[in-house]
């Protein structure tokens, strides 16, 4: 599937996790079908939600918009090729649309981590110096720092591709249902310490962002235990971050000790689970826990769908 020649000139790579799934394509088309459309909905629904209501035109609810367009951005590099390969049968991907969907998925990861971590910051400000919130998170503030959240990895994320993108490779099939970078370079015929250690620096960089929200959250518990209101306040709007964060941590740290240390005695089917946990649990789960603890957005949120149902009831749809 793969052309190379004496210059190690890759076409296309093969996406061998698609051979443990052969014997359920219709099943598996039609749940990752609706798991998709579920995502387009929730999130949708929230940003439309948070967009058109100006009471919700807040730094917290900015945020978690900014989260919820990450979370299309992102599932957008992988379902619609993931369910062509289901149809089509190839289970094959160009090398530019090999390089094209690692560059999506993992700055949408990158991005996760980033907008969790201004999340802190701002529950932080709030819960912990909320008589100087105003001052501190103003519109132009946090517009910037939204713009920093996207920026940064995007801008990492370009550079590992593009060392990535220069090595000579000696393969073409990638154990997974999707590409992605490390099993990429384990491709490659010359050395990889270049992206070894610029991969690491990355990993380490993202790691500084998850132990920053460790320690915010550790003064923001402080806080919230030395009055009713700040208690109120923290399980209010910082429970739901949380819950958001495990569920990032937890569907990237599968997939990142599988494209690293996995074993080929696990199970296929086990194997790709692992690997697309961030891009199924975060993106349904993550919008449905704000819509439904967050009382502001709860509320629009069931006015929204009773203006929708009722406008369809109007037209005799329902």
């Amino acid at each position: 599937i793969g052309q190379m020649n004496h210059s190690s000139v890759v076409v296309l790579f093969s996406l061998s996790g698609f051979n443990a799934t052969t014997s359920y394509t219709v099943a598996l088309f039609s749940l990752t079908l609706l798991c998709y459309c579920l995502i387009l909905l929730v999130n949708v629904a929230l940003i439309l939600t948070i967009i058109f209501h100006q009471n919700l035109h807040e730094p917290m609810y900015f945020i978690v918009c900014n989260l919820c367009i990450n979370a299309l951005y992102g599932t957008t590099g992988f379902y619609p090729k993931f369910m062509y390969d289901l149809l089509s049968g190839a289970y094959v991907i160009t090398y530019a649309g090999c390089f094209l969907q690692i560059y999506v998925v993992y700055s949408y990861a990158m991005v996760d981590y980033s907008v969790l971590a201004l999340m802190a910051y701002d529950r932080y400000v709030a819960i912990c110096r909320p008589l100087t919130y105003h001052s501190v998170m103003t519109r132009q503030r946090t517009v910037a720092l939204v713009c920093l959240c996207w920026m940064v990895p995007l801008w990492c994320e370009l550079l590992v591709v593009g060392l990535t993108s220069v090595l000579k490779l000696c393969g073409s099939h990638i154990d997974k249902l999707y590409c992605e970078n490390w099993s990429v370079v384990k491709l490659s015929c010359g050395s990889t310490k270049v992206n070894d250690v610029v991969g690491l620096i990355v990993i380490a960089f993202y790691l500084v962002h998850v132990l920053y929200i460790g320690c915010s959250y550790v003064q923001l518990v402080k806080s919230a235990l030395s009055s009713k209101e700040g208690r109120g306040k923290f399980i209010q709007t910082c429970v739901p971050h949380l819950m958001c964060l495990f569920n990032v941590s937890t569907a990237l740290l599968f997939d990142l000790m599988y494209s690293r240390y996995g074993s080929t005695s696990v199970p296929q089917g086990l194997r790709n689970f692992m690997a697309v946990q961030f891009l199924i649990i975060p993106p349904v789960v993550n919008p449905v826990i704000y819509g439904l603890i967050l009382t502001k957005i709860r509320r629009r949120m069931m006015l929204l769908c009773t203006l929708i149902y009722q406008r369809f009831k109007l037209k005799g749809i329902v």
